[in-house]
């Protein structure tokens, strides 16, 4: 995939996006600069150059039996490497996964711990699970244990009422997030139903994941306070195994999110129309294979058109997570097309080449 070796200089010459004049780049120790460099060579003309795709809603690290070795963590953000994928945002892992970190020739980690979920209510071997009088406290651990984001699960399965309900009383959870903010991090919480996000948002949280159940009034609300949205597209299509398997036993849940899956499309829509900060997120890491960043851009184009996508898996991105993009001194993490990738964002599928940390990935 990528030698650890120095960087080579290279020259491109192109349209680095979001600009929209041609210049020329170079790239010297693995980062871009405008000064001409000796012997580099060229590696494109007339070229549309982007930042490395960003998946803000990933699992490097975790399998469907919680933690995976460190030999599947690697495979896993490998296959993320060869789609494109370049930053990862971790949305909660068992594993720790700080040697990533240290790996040149994997994509960026930013992490945000385990996930924080409540006593049996959530996928086993996945979460920390708490009760409500330790949420705070372990919320506090989890904001100075990640890269300054938390994750929670606002809402799962109760089987005392066979339905989608909060993880947690939304006075607690919004004490929780305080004291997350209190200690530099941004949180962020799994939503599905209708309730959890409404009481999240009025609660103050920075993000929400997949959001299937937001009202036009909660979506109103997250514009006003700049709250962000990893709908992860990829995942709620697959919404209908994650439902019928148990609808003899859960009808009313199964009906409920059944329904939730009829109107996503929809719900995601008027999200990105009222001008919420959406970004791309794949889920990957249990049921959604690793390596499916181009589906989600693809699905968010089918929703928002070619630009919006580009930038929500991009450059968009990087600036909400606080990452370069393409810029003088910026670390050359980049994907080189031959055509305009917002006309069309099959272009990525098959690009002139990926570039990461100055160095041209070969991609099997």
């Amino acid at each position: 995939m990528l030698s650890p070796m120095t960087a080579e200089p290279m020259h491109i010459h192109g349209t680095f996006l979001p600009d929209e004049e041609p210049r020329d780049f170079w790239v010297a120790d693995g980062r871009l600069t405008a000064e001409p460099v000796a012997g580099a060579r060229t590696l494109a003309r007339d070229a549309y150059i982007i930042p490395g795709l960003v998946d803000a809603h990933c699992h490097i690290g975790l399998g469907v039996m919680g933690a995976v070795s460190v030999e599947e963590a690697r495979r896993q953000a490998r296959a993320d490497l060869a789609a494109g994928t370049m930053l990862i945002r971790d949305a909660g892992s068992p594993s720790d996964t700080r040697w990533v970190q240290q790996d040149e020739t994997l994509p960026r980690l930013i992490r945000a711990g385990r996930h924080v979920a409540r006593t049996r209510r959530y996928i086993r071997h996945l979460a920390v699970e708490v009760e409500p009088e330790t949420l705070v406290e372990q919320i506090r651990h989890e904001a100075h244990d990640g890269d300054g984001w938390v994750k929670l699960i606002g809402d799962w399965i109760d089987r005392s009422t066979g339905d989608l309900e909060p993880s947690f009383p939304a006075a607690l959870a919004a004490e929780a997030i305080a004291v997350a903010h209190e200690e530099g991090a941004r949180v962020t919480a799994h939503c599905f139903g209708e309730q959890s996000v409404a009481e999240l948002v009025a609660a103050g949280i920075d993000c929400i994941e997949h959001g299937t159940g937001m009202s036009d009034e909660v979506i109103q609300q997250m514009a006003d306070r700049g709250v962000a949205l990893v709908p992860t597209m990829i995942n709620l299509n697959r919404f209908p195994q994650y439902a019928e398997p148990g609808r003899d036993k859960y009808p009313v849940f199964a009906d409920h999110m059944m329904a939730l899956y009829a109107r996503r499309r929809e719900t995601i829509g008027k999200a990105i129309e009222a001008g919420i900060e959406v970004h791309s997120g794949t889920d990957a890491g249990t049921v959604v294979p690793h390596g499916e960043i181009l589906s989600e851009v693809a699905e968010l184009a089918s929703l928002g058109g070619g630009a919006f996508a580009i930038k929500a898996s991009s450059w968009g991105a990087r600036s909400w997570l606080g990452a370069d993009s393409l810029a003088e001194g910026a670390s050359a993490d980049l994907i080189v097309t031959d055509t305009d990738p917002r006309a069309d964002t099959g272009a990525l599928r098959d690009p002139v080449a990926r570039v990461l940390r100055g160095r041209v990935i070969s991609c099997p």
